[in-house]
């Protein structure tokens, strides 16, 4: 791959103070771009300032959704230091999408070290205020004008970057979350184990219909019959029941989440029985009439931990843990955000600094 170019602003923005940051609203000084051509591979790798861009009213994203992306943080730790948490896991799992729709792969040590030259540029966005952090969002599309249904022969590739502050309002307050039996998501076969727009398009009457009840996420169930549990609508989820973690098992309709990754493993070295296995929605409920129902929280770059204070099925309504936080999620966050920030060890080896 060809040297990256670097394409100054004539004025740089000014810079929001970390206690106004919000999720997803303000975009630093530069992006990166590359494009891609079927004939001659990836090209013109360069460094350019944030702005719209020119691309035809019949480009293939437009027309059939090939468009892709990841969600990943930078964070600026407790020596000052910025650091990223498992990007290369990002990038790996972004092929992987790619595959699944026909977009060309990516380099990804060459995409990380874009990544990190756009980091070392920008670096004074990265906040350093508590629940904050630096999203990093790349993403591709396809831009063949074409109005023929294939894939395209030609894409773009970004990363922009936004500093935000907690993705939920609610923050670590416990969130309401709305189980959705009429609509679905995603279904074995389909794209629900890739990172693509498609999904969250998909998502979006029922997220709206949860949200006019004043539920904050909507909880998705299997296609085949609305009976077990799988993702909310930006996290992955997990269940403590009579002490054991629960999450739905990686078989095709659910993001393989990084976060979920990590949750999995850290539980599993500190000791905790860990189930990736089908959780009927219904199991849940009962176990919350047992007793036995102690926690629930969901996993995401951007959110990272949320724990789940109340759940809703139909005509029923149950609190966790008397809407509070609990113990095991608490300690999940606290771990996370520890390795991250460097003020715990690392012992897989997930943060990479930026310099």
């Amino acid at each position: 791959m060809e040297k990256i170019n670097f394409v100054k602003r004539d004025n740089l923005k000014t810079k929001p103070r970390d206690e106004e940051l919000v999720f997803g609203e303000i975009f630093t000084d530069y992006m990166f771009v590359m494009d891609y051509h079927k004939e001659k591979g990836w090209y013109d790798p360069r460094i350019v300032p944030y702005a719209p861009f020119e691309i035809e009213p019949s480009a293939m994203v437009f027309h059939y959704g090939q468009a892709l992306f990841e969600g990943m943080k930078a964070y600026r730790n407790h020596k000052g230091d910025i650091v990223t948490f498992r990007p290369m896991d990002n990038f790996n799992r972004l092929n992987r999408s790619a595959k699944r729709i026909c977009m060309p792969e990516i380099n990804v040590n060459f995409v990380w070290e874009a990544l990190k030259k756009l980091l070392i540029i920008e670096k004074d966005w990265v906040p350093s205020a508590k629940d904050t952090s630096l999203y990093i969002r790349p993403f591709m599309i396809a831009t063949d004008p074409l109005l023929g249904v294939r894939p395209s022969c030609t894409y773009k590739f970004f990363i922009i970057l936004s500093p935000v502050g907690p993705y939920y309002a609610e923050g670590l307050d416990p969130v309401k979350i709305y189980v959705e039996d009429k609509y679905v998501r995603a279904t074995k076969g389909g794209t629900g184990d890739a990172k693509v727009a498609g999904n969250y398009a998909a998502s979006l009457l029922a997220a709206e219909k949860a949200k006019a009840k004043g539920y904050s996420q909507v909880l998705w169930l299997d296609a085949a019959d609305h009976t077990f549990v799988e993702e909310v609508g930006a996290m992955n989820i997990f269940f403590k029941i009579n002490g054991k973690i629960i999450t739905a098992p990686l078989d095709g309709s659910i993001l393989p989440g990084i976060t979920r990754d990590s949750v999995i493993k850290l539980a599993k070295y500190m000791g905790h029985t860990v189930e990736e296995r089908d959780l009927s929605i219904e199991e849940v409920f009962e176990a919350n009439e047992k007793g036995t129902l102690e926690e629930v929280f969901g996993s995401g770059t951007a959110a990272v931990i949320s724990p789940v204070g109340v759940l809703a099925f139909k005509d029923k309504v149950i609190q966790i843990n008397n809407n509070e936080i609990g113990q095991f999620t608490s300690m999940m966050y606290d771990k996370l955000t520890s390795i991250q920030l460097g003020t715990e060890e690392d012992i897989f080896g997930w943060v990479k600094k930026i310099d």
